[in-house]
């Protein structure tokens, strides 16, 4: 069971962060390290908040599924005989087995144990042997739902029954993502990259956030796009990441022949990135998985014109793969160790009023939705 935490606890991770970002301290490291936070994040974040599951194209016909874990809780989505988009407890209501694994496409859902079996909209129709039980009324069965919802061209769900529509959430996003990336429901699959990383979640969600440090950290970067031109604007639960592509040679891939030239990036509280890198249309999807205080989980999925990418793509994702993500694990994995020794606390949040790449400010926002959340459970 999750401890809520007290208000001296609240109080004290508190300290240091202002809402000005101009005044601000850091997150404090312990909520980077210990194992209290790192649940609360799970109960309090995880299981409160829209977790993207995957691309629109995985769940368009009748009777397709997707499994997936959100904080822990197995969840299945189906698409059911009338098109309605459900989500479910991958949990059967006779001995709690899992329903469904892995992804595919079905005309009903049977459990694997005793074959008690459900329609696709989650009502119970078949229990075998149960026609002498007494007070057993099937009809009254039905898998427990959760809320799932089709938001620019990807599915979400939120295992928190009162969560307000991420379109709702959101505010402007719908709109500014379909202004640059109108296309997105016809891109298809092309290609996934999977990482375990020695850090805390938050620390990756940092340091995505952030490109005060591209110009020492990522050099090649800094030739993909244009730095002169990175603008970084926050919003309620999500922040925008604004550049042109460079002007000349570049050192990352080449991208002489890109229709894309601008670089569109998207981070939706708390763990989703979406990407469109200069090249074809595109969309990389970043999904950020907490696995523990100290181990992350990353997949980059990039959804793109055709199911095989082209000279092009394939050179960003082995520079995305080879190079960035090699510095950029690097970074937080030093970071966290950093954070595990007495010489570090909280450090202080740069700032720059005009919203450059090269502040900390969408940091610092993000630092005060973790807040937010853990004063939502203080006792």
């Amino acid at each position: 069971m999750t401890r809520s935490p007290s208000k001296s606890e609240l109080e004290a991770i508190r300290k240091g962060y202002d809402a000005d970002p101009a005044r601000s301290l850091s997150l404090r490291a312990e909520a980077y390290t210990e194992p209290q936070w790192h649940q609360l994040d799970l109960s309090e974040i995880m299981a409160k908040t829209w977790q993207w599951v995957c691309h629109v194209e995985k769940l368009r016909k009748p009777g397709s599924f997707v499994t997936v874990e959100i904080a822990g809780k197995p969840v299945a989505i189906v698409r059911d005989r009338d098109g309605v988009l459900r989500a479910f407890y991958n949990v059967c209501k006779h001995r709690a087995h899992a329903l469904l694994s892995g992804e595919g496409e079905i005309s009903k859902i049977m459990c694997p144990y005793h074959a008690w079996t459900y329609k696709l909209s989650g009502e119970l129709v078949r229990a075998p042997h149960t026609e002498t039980l007494k007070d057993f009324d099937m009809r009254s069965i039905c898998l427990d739902q959760v809320q799932v919802e089709e938001f620019c061209g990807f599915i979400y769900v939120n295992l928190d029954a009162s969560a307000a529509p991420l379109a709702t959430q959101s505010g402007d996003l719908k709109t500014e993502i379909q202004h640059w990336a109108s296309d997105l429901d016809e891109l298809t699959f092309g290609h996934r990259l999977t990482y375990e990383i020695k850090s805390n979640w938050k620390n990756v969600v940092d340091n995505f956030l952030e490109c005060y440090h591209c110009p020492v950290a990522h050099k090649d970067f800094c030739t993909l796009v244009d730095m002169d031109t990175y603008k970084v604007t926050t919003h309620g639960i999500y922040s925008s990441h604004m550049a042109d592509a460079g002007k000349g040679t570049n050192n990352a891939y080449d991208v002489s022949n890109a229709s894309v030239r601008t670089h569109a990036v998207w981070w939706l509280w708390p763990t989703t990135c979406l990407m469109r890198y200069p090249g074809r249309s595109s969309m990389i999807v970043l999904n950020i998985i907490p696995a523990g205080p100290d181990r992350t989980l990353e997949t980059y999925d990039f959804f793109l014109e055709t199911p095989e990418a082209d000279d092009m793509e394939k050179e960003a994702i082995r520079y995305l793969d080879e190079v960035l993500q090699v510095e950029d694990i690097g970074l937080v994995e030093s970071v966290q160790r950093g954070m595990m020794t007495p010489a570090f606390e909280q450090g202080r949040i740069v700032h720059d009023p005009d919203g450059s790449g090269k502040s900390e400010h969408a940091l610092h926002h993000f630092h005060g939705l973790v807040l937010d959340a853990y004063a939502g459970a203080a006792t």
